[in-house]
């Protein structure tokens, strides 16, 4: 699959690795070819450097991993979005985020052409999507978002990352609650200080 990332920071980063690894075409998306976050993700098999635009159109599939303040700023800098799906991977947190939306997805809803957004892997650190194996077993992920189509392959790419299962929460109604869902992770690890090597699993009886 070709899969351009549009942020190459900790959560970009380690999903380019993590596709690079299984296989994909990875597309990085920047603003400054010359000068960008990130560079060493270069070295990863599959893996091109490009301009956001030309990521975009040569790509299946387009991963936001801005920070959510950019949320709106990063939509309307992709271009023609029509027929692509999106995966969003922002959070807004501590109300700091693209003003007037209550969570990213919405915003790049509103900015684009794409109907084609799914909430995705926003709802656990990045270090356990470098490594998503706990006690021998591989972690879950979660989605939400109108699109079947999308959140069919967001499930596809959330397992071929290494996640066991990857969970639909429902659809653009519930993008607040996986953000929700995210900053009890955030909660957990940063403020109150249990550190980020633990994860979410669903188990059922």
């Amino acid at each position: 699959m070709k899969i351009a990332i549009i942020g190459t920071g900790n959560v970009g980063g380690a999903l380019a690795t993590a596709w690079s690894r299984a296989g994909h075409v990875i597309l990085l998306g920047v603003r400054n070819t010359e000068e960008f976050k990130g560079k060493e993700l270069l070295n990863n098999a599959h893996t091109t450097l490009h301009s956001i635009q030309d990521a975009v159109q040569q790509a299946e599939v387009i991963v936001l991993s801005t920070p959510a303040p950019m949320a709106v700023t990063v939509a309307e800098s992709l271009g023609d979005t029509t027929g692509k799906i999106i995966i969003d991977t922002m959070n807004i947190v501590m109300g700091r985020g693209p003003a007037g939306f209550h969570n990213t997805s919405d915003a790049i809803l509103a900015h684009t052409q794409s109907r084609d957004v799914v909430k995705c892997f926003n709802t656990t650190g990045y270090n356990n999507i470098v490594n998503p194996i706990y006690e021998g077993k591989p972690i879950d992920m979660f989605m939400a978002g109108d699109s079947v189509r999308g959140k069919q392959i967001a499930r596809e790419l959330a397992i071929s990352a290494g996640f066991g299962e990857c969970h639909n929460m429902g659809g653009n109604d519930r993008f607040t609650l996986m953000e929700q869902f995210a900053f009890a992770w955030i909660n957990l690890a940063l403020m109150q200080g249990m550190g980020r090597e633990f994860a979410f699993r669903l188990v059922q009886r």
